[in-house]
């Protein structure tokens, strides 16, 4: 089995900073070593809500360190610094709306504010790039709801093959 590069991006002022302990970043990587047999090399980065660092960052992780997926988490709200669906879409050459449909259905099963929230995912060469809200349980929640179409996603744009853990989640490819 191949390794899976995985790009966890933080966007957050005070994490970057060291006023708190990235929990949200910890949550990405437990949930997806949860879904995913293969074994995983995690990039993971925590910067400040600055839209020209979270593109750089983006550009880096799938440019350079060839990552399969890159989800962030952070500067999804309507709140003025927040700016990652922004950065995401300057970077990627294809946005994939059915993701952030789906990330806020379920989120809205949860608590009404989900519609504040601006989840969102697109490709940029051989990268996924996923967007999620900053709290532990909102990214499980989301995360359980787009795996599925995930690694099929990844099929499709050139990417590692990903096994899922059927113990976890499941894995959707449409048979031929």
């Amino acid at each position: 089995m191949q390794t899976i590069h995985i790009g966890v991006l933080v966007s957050s002022d005070r994490a970057a900073e060291g006023v708190y302990e990235d929990i949200s970043g910890k949550a990405i990587q437990e949930t997806l070593s949860q879904f995913i047999l293969n074994p995983c090399q995690y990039h993971y980065h925590i910067i400040s809500d600055e839209q020209s660092l979270i593109e750089s960052c983006l550009r880096e992780l799938s440019d350079t360190q060839h990552c399969d997926l890159i989800v962030t988490t952070g500067g999804t709200g309507p709140a003025p610094r927040d700016v990652t669906p922004e950065a995401t879409q300057n970077v990627c050459e294809k946005m994939l709306p059915g993701f952030g449909e789906l990330m806020r259905s379920v989120s809205l099963q949860y608590v009404p504010t989900a519609i504040l929230s601006r989840q969102s995912a697109g490709v940029r060469g051989k990268s996924l790039i996923i967007n999620l809200p900053g709290k532990p349980k909102s990214i499980r929640e989301c995360l359980e709801a787009v795996f599925p179409a995930v690694p099929y996603c990844i099929d499709l744009i050139g990417g590692g093959y990903i096994y899922a853990n059927t113990e976890h989640t499941q894995a959707y490819r449409p048979k031929a």
